[in-house]
C-alpha cells in the first residue's frame, strides 16, 4: 500500500460556513456530517474536515492543484464573491495571479484566515 494522506482537520469558528465557502469557491460538495465534523471531499479522496473550535484559529495553507479550466472557474468566483486575493504567500502582491512553473496560482484567504491557494502547475515542475 502507498502512503496517501487521507484527511485532515481545518479549525473553523462556524464549520458550516467555512465548509461552504471552499465547496462553493472550488465548486465541490459539502458531505454529510461525521461525528463533530463536516468534510468536503476533494476529487483526490482527501476530506478537509471542518470543526468548531473556540477562540483564537491559527491560520493554515492549504494547496489544490486544479486544471487550467478549473483554474478559469475558481477564479471567476473569487472575483465574483469579491474576494481579495494575491499573487504570493506573503499577501505582497493584490490582485495579481503568478506564472510560477508556467502554470498559474493566486492565494485567498477563508472566513476564519486560512491561506487557500489554487495552483495549475506543481512547485518545481518547470518553467519560471
Amino acid at each position: 500500500m502507498t502512503v496517501q494522506l487521507n484527511h485532515t482537520i481545518v479549525a473553523a469558528h462556524d464549520k458550516r460556513a467555512s465548509a461552504r465557502f471552499l465547496a462553493d469557491i472550488l465548486g465541490l460538495e459539502v458531505s454529510a456530517p461525521y461525528g463533530p465534523f463536516l468534510p468536503v471531499e476533494i476529487s483526490n479522496g482527501v476530506t478537509l474536515d471542518y470543526m468548531d473550535s473556540p477562540g483564537a484559529i491559527t491560520p493554515q495553507h492549504y494547496a489544490f492543484l486544479v486544471s487550467e479550466e478549473e483554474f478559469d472557474e475558481i477564479f471567476a468566483r473569487i472575483q465574483r464573491a469579491g474576494l481579495t486575493y494575491w499573487a504570493d504567500p506573503f499577501h505582497s502582491r493584490p490582485g495579481e495571479i503568478n506564472h510560477n512553473d508556467g502554470g498559474r496560482g493566486a492565494y485567498f484567504d477563508d472566513p476564519d484566515g486560512h491561506r487557500l491557494e489554487i495552483i495549475t502547475r506543481p512547485y518545481g515542475s518547470g518553467g519560471s
